[in-house]
């Protein structure tokens, strides 16, 4: 078998499946956004609403990882997850993040920055009592980023769980919940053939929003 390490500076896609009409474009980046994630879901249903979030430590320590959008307005992208986590740590000590969106079948990518902010305890609950059980029962036992033993066995945990909450659904634990990125860019890439991307950014500007383009 060969070595795809060996190949791996001779990979090439020539990106030709679409452009940026430069001449007809939305006044609002969240109309495009809303455009552009509908024909991810068309393509690839299953991780559409995936996204990279990149977060500085306050040791100035960036980490990125892959989480799920699931809400999105002009108020912003929400997301959910453990406020004990490494992620949530970073963002009470720094809420500036950035997000990517990459969907290689459609040659698009979205680039966002923005501040963070946790949404209401109460937005946390409505969505958190309509979760699958399983996910609830999770949510509830993983001290998340905490560090374990690499033989940790979850079940035992688990079956106490589904025993005591036979009988009802369990209450959103309260280190749980969501936040929402206000975003203040967006960069909207379309990969193009010769490596000449289209690069169409919004930028928020005393509450408007500034149209430019740039250079691939």
């Amino acid at each position: 078998m060969s070595n795809p390490k060996k190949n791996i500076e001779n990979v090439r896609i020539d990106y030709d499946k679409s452009l940026i009409d430069f001449k007809s474009i939305d006044k609002s980046p969240f109309d495009l956004f809303d455009k552009w994630i509908e024909q991810a879901f068309v393509v690839d249903k299953e991780n559409a609403n995936a996204f990279v979030l990149s977060t500085v430590s306050n040791n100035m320590i960036p980490s990125s990882r892959v989480v799920l959008m699931r809400g999105f307005s002009e108020k912003g992208l929400v997301f959910y997850t453990n406020y004990d986590s490494n992620k949530s740590k970073d963002i009470l000590s720094n809420n500036n993040v950035s997000v990517n969106f990459f969907w290689p079948q459609l040659e698009k990518q979205i680039r966002i920055i923005g501040k963070v902010e946790k949404i209401s305890a109460k937005e946390s609950d409505e969505y958190f009592k309509n979760r699958p059980l399983e996910s609830k029962f999770g949510a509830i036992i993983s001290d998340q980023s905490s560090e374990i033993s690499l033989n940790y066995d979850f079940s035992k945990k688990l079956n106490i769980l589904k025993t005591d909450n036979k009988t009802k659904s369990p209450k959103r634990p309260n280190n749980w919940g969501g936040f929402r990125v206000v975003i203040s860019y967006f960069e909207f890439w379309q990969g193009r053939p010769s490596r000449l991307h289209d690069r169409l950014c919004y930028t928020l500007d005393s509450n408007e929003w500034k149209i430019s383009r740039k250079s691939p």
